[in-house]
């Protein structure tokens, strides 16, 4: 049972859901559910995805790579439902062993190389393409150190303020005030990172914005878990203009518009630049 009076077991035992959104999908095993193959569009990069901050990144990355004239950067992006346990297929778990979306695999060398979590992914096609990444060390150290500060920052913006805030079965107070106070002394120091610079690494645009971007700039606007006033995010004006130029950039436009319903404006997959000529058919949430 859940609330005051609680006393853990000695010894943690799955014995039932957890409760929340994603209940259904979780599980303290990893490995495959079920036999299921991905599938394998014409271009050498195939990535397995969905909208979500974390899938946004890679997206983001590869318009941008793409708007800059690297041809090798086209991409098919397919729709992994996780709620109905698309990545605990065996395809899927043999790119990504964690069984969390984004997955890449690059079929350009031999044999094909995979790549999964984010950071990873960005960091892999930014040096494969020569781009996003700066080339001089202190700037290229410095996009580093904010790439995995994202990396190392998103379990408590997500898997903990944005879980108690907006998904668990219950409102706990300790839990929400405890991940409150980390959320908002991470978008303080961005803030503050932001007030002496234009971007993360300084003023070049770097894989790094793309890293916080969605997930750090769309929690202080309110686009994720709808907690943009509880955390007072309007009171980072730097991120906010930083926010702000990046969203203006077609490259991004489009990015966070891949592997979404077309509900919420996006494309479930991609294959093609035509498949994001068309209008979005809704705002994106």
């Amino acid at each position: 049972m859940a609330g005051d009076g609680w006393v853990p077991p000695k010894v943690w035992t799955w014995s039932a859901p957890s409760g929340g959104k994603f209940a259904s999908i979780n599980r303290p095993i990893a490995g495959a559910t079920h036999d299921k193959l991905l599938p394998v569009g014409r271009h050498p990069l195939q990535l397995y995805s969905l909208g979500t901050p974390n899938g946004i990144k890679v997206t983001v990355l590869l318009e941008e790579l793409l708007a800059a004239g690297h041809a090798g950067a086209e991409y098919d992006a397919w729709f992994v439902n996780i709620g109905a346990g698309d990545q605990f297929g065996s395809g899927f778990v043999a790119v990504n062993p964690n069984s969390k979306i984004p997955a890449l695999m690059d079929h350009s060398t031999d044999p094909p190389t995979r790549v999964f979590e984010s950071g990873s992914i960005l960091l892999y096609l930014a040096e494969r393409f020569g781009a996003f990444l700066p080339p001089e060390s202190a700037a290229r150290t410095e996009c580093l150190s904010w790439l995995f500060w994202q990396v190392g920052s998103a379990p408590y913006v997500g898997g903990g303020f944005g879980h108690f805030y907006a998904y668990a079965p219950e409102k706990i107070e300790y839990a929400i005030n405890r991940f409150a106070m980390e959320a908002k002394r991470q978008l303080d120091v961005l803030d503050r990172r932001l007030a002496d610079s234009a971007y993360l690494a300084g003023d070049q645009y770097s894989i790094a914005d793309m890293a916080v971007w969605p997930w750090h700039g769309a929690l202080a606007r309110g686009e994720i878990y709808g907690a943009g006033e509880f955390l007072s995010g309007a009171e980072y004006r730097h991120v906010k203009r930083w926010y702000d130029a990046i969203a203006a950039r077609p490259a991004v436009q489009r990015g966070r518009r891949v592997n979404r319903s077309v509900e919420s404006g996006g494309v479930p997959e991609r294959h093609a630049a035509g498949d994001l000529a068309v209008p979005p058919g809704g705002s994106l949430r």
